[in-house]
């Protein structure tokens, strides 16, 4: 798949790797973003996504901590899903519409958790704009940030 946006096709997602997907993202504005990948293409992408969280959970990093860290995603035109992120006995698992209650939530649009995850925007930054909303315990969603090895834009 090409960086054009304009190729998008959400069928193709279980093709991409993740590079290649932060790269694609990367090459995109913030309307390309909110044009191509959400809409009708938002809940596939999402779970994409999240179901390929867990490969990049880097257990040694983690040094047997445990956090659940839910993700509101906000701003499509139908309910704003909730993901989790788990992570418990050097194992990583994620899971939609989660029903646990969390450690910490993360409330964010569709393009900010897009840049956030391909490192192309500064969760501080998020936060300091009130484009991020963190509630709970943040010295978890620090530690847990660092337990993952994410593909960079």
């Amino acid at each position: 798949m090409t960086s054009d946006a304009t190729t998008f096709d959400p069928a193709r997602l279980d093709e991409m790797t993740a590079q290649e997907f932060a790269s694609f993202v990367g090459s995109m504005s913030d309307a390309q973003i909110q044009s191509t990948l959400g809409g009708e293409h938002r809940s596939a992408v999402l779970d994409w996504l999240f179901g390929g969280v867990p490969e990049h959970f880097r257990p040694e990093r983690a040094d047997g901590g445990s956090a659940r860290i839910h993700f509101r995603i906000t701003g499509g035109a139908q309910p704003d899903p909730t993901y989790a992120i788990v992570v418990s006995d050097g194992q990583c698992t994620s899971e939609k519409d989660p029903t646990a209650e969390p450690g910490a939530s993360l409330m964010l649009g569709l393009t900010e958790f897009l840049r956030l995850i391909t490192g192309t925007a500064n969760p501080m930054t998020m936060v300091m704009f009130g484009k991020l909303k963190v509630r709970g315990e943040l010295p978890q969603v620090l530690a847990f940030q660092k337990w993952f090895d994410m593909p960079r834009a």
